[in-house]
């Protein structure tokens, strides 16, 4: 194939992530649809380096998040357990790293692909955390209650990112955050127990030298129940009833035992309401999380800053997340070995923090900084240099590796003189078949040679040599009549090949045209 009078498709986009451009020929800005080519074609992934173990299950991506995510749910399909976003809050303030003031509903347009992506990604019992401002927390709830269904919505948590009041505002000092909370399914999905803390168990003393330790207490009556004739008389003489609108917390059977075991408390003096004893030594489970997160539980934008300084450049994002936020994120809602995966990455707090927590973890970033800032970062990480945000509250010593990626090109280029729309002549070498296999879903059966791909008992071989007789023949040797086997080629085929009934040939440019309709 010649590359004489083709030339890429020549837009001027209008925001980086590539998803807003300007038509030259229709004068006007445009969104692009899902149905686009340049959105829903497959890219793959191609490997440019790799730090610490050559094996490691970690990967950063560099490129447009949603080509990327498309890019990843061959191989990543059903078996992501966290997905954790820090979008552009769309405030209209321009960051640096970021362009933060599109149109509201190119905005939710932008957010809808991504969203949509990621669900498939999702492990059915996986959970999706957004962290998210007043300006679009709203909406955002609206569309991620359409795409993964209202009735698996949560919890909307606060999280005090800001401690110090701003007397410049010009109406309220903004001081929160919101992180909404979905389930892919939420009866499969449930977050694991905050460990206690000191505080909490500060809390029990034991007045009354009760031999079974630190007690504190608990009402007898509770919100819901359906005995409204309930009255119980202690051997005191105290007569108890629940409150008016509240029921009774325990059966009649349960007081007199916790009575007969000294187990109520009616005061210091013996003449108050009657209350439960709990007992410190009881309380080995955890707590359930709330939805109020302060600032001195799991960290502030200033703490963020701090921690992103600590990789050696001087350009510092401007709305970083603490390391213990994503912390007590990621300990809510995953085990060890399981996947995180973060496709807004910004400085790359996320894999940082899985990464010591000794959880596998993707992030996708389209910008530089996924080389200036991401990994100099993991790097610190890997070498155990790293001990700010929760290094030496998890006695972090270093270890571990990740893969870095970059997007591929495009498969199609615009033949300016034609019109048409060709195959682009950097795929090939390589790449192509990646792309093909992919497209076609078949998974390499091995990733140092990769010009097969397997799908149930179908073989798939793409070449971009002219095929002939003897090519055919070599191939058969190879697979035999086990399986069905497909070959996909570039390049003219000669008339005179004769198939068995188990082999199937198509050419490249029909199998990708076909299934994009460009």
């Amino acid at each position: 194939m010649t590359t004489k009078g083709i030339k890429k498709l020549e837009l001027t986009w209008f925001n980086k992530d590539k998803s807003l451009y300007y038509d030259s020929n229709k004068k006007e800005y445009l969104w692009v649809d899902k149905k686009d080519p340049r959105v829903s074609e497959p890219r793959i992934l191609l490997e440019k380096a790799s730090y610490g173990d050559v094996n490691s299950s970690n990967i950063l991506i560099k490129g447009d998040n949603l080509l990327a995510l498309k890019a990843l749910q061959q191989d990543y399909q059903n078996s992501i357990k966290l997905i954790f976003l820090d979008p552009p809050y769309n405030t209209g303030n321009g960051f640096e790293q970021y362009d933060d003031g599109l149109e509201h509903s190119i905005w939710l347009g932008m957010m809808r692909g991504r969203l949509e992506a990621l669900y498939k990604l999702l492990r059915k019992d996986g959970s999706l955390w957004i962290t998210i401002d007043d300006n679009e927390s709203h909406y955002l709830k609206v569309l991620c209650d359409e795409v993964f269904g209202r009735k698996n919505f949560v919890a909307n948590v606060i999280w005090q990112k800001k401690y110090t009041r701003s007397n410049d505002a010009r109406w309220f000092s903004d001081n929160h955050d919101h992180i909404l909370v979905y389930a892919k399914d939420k009866q499969l999905w449930h977050p694991q127990s905050l460990p206690r803390t000191e505080e909490m168990d500060n809390r029990y003393k034991n007045p009354d030298d009760d031999p079974r330790g630190e007690w504190m207490t608990q009402p007898l009556h509770a919100k819901s129940g359906t005995d409204k004739t309930y009255i119980y008389t202690f051997r005191n003489g105290v007569v108890w009833k629940p409150p008016i609108g509240t029921f009774p917390r325990y059966s009649k059977e349960t007081l007199q035992k916790a009575e007969e075991e000294s187990r109520l408390w009616f005061g210091s003096h013996g003449t108050a309401v009657p209350r439960m004893k709990k007992y410190l030594s009881n309380m080995t489970e955890g707590v359930v999380p709330m939805t109020i997160w302060l600032y001195g539980e799991v960290g502030s934008n200033d703490e963020a800053k701090r921690e992103t300084k600590n990789i050696g450049v001087d350009e510092v994002f401007a709305t970083p997340k603490p390391e213990r936020l994503l912390y007590r994120i990621i300990f809510l809602g995953t085990k060890e070995g399981d996947i995180v995966l973060d496709s807004f990455a910004g400085s790359g707090t996320t894999g940082a923090v899985a990464h010591k927590m000794n959880r596998k973890w993707i992030m996708v970033e389209m910008g530089d900084h996924a080389q200036t800032h991401i990994i100099p970062r993991l790097k610190r990480v890997m070498s155990g240099e790293d001990q700010s945000g929760i290094g030496k509250d998890v006695n972090w010593k270093g270890g571990g590796g990740f893969r870095y990626f970059e997007l591929g090109d495009s498969l199609f280029v615009q033949d300016s003189d034609l019109r048409l729309t060709v195959l682009n002549p950097k795929m090939y070498n390589g790449p192509l078949i990646r792309a093909v296999l992919k497209v076609e879903g078949f998974k390499l059966l091995n990733p140092d040679n990769g010009l097969h791909g397997i799908s149930g008992r179908t073989i798939a071989h793409v070449t971009e040599q002219y095929l002939n007789q003897d090519y055919i023949d070599v191939l058969l040797r190879e697979v035999g009549d086990a399986a069905d086997y497909l070959i996909i080629y570039a390049k003219t085929i000669s008339s005179k090949i004769k198939l068995p009934e188990n082999v199937e040939v198509r050419r490249i440019p029909d199998v990708l045209l076909r299934r994009f309709k460009v």
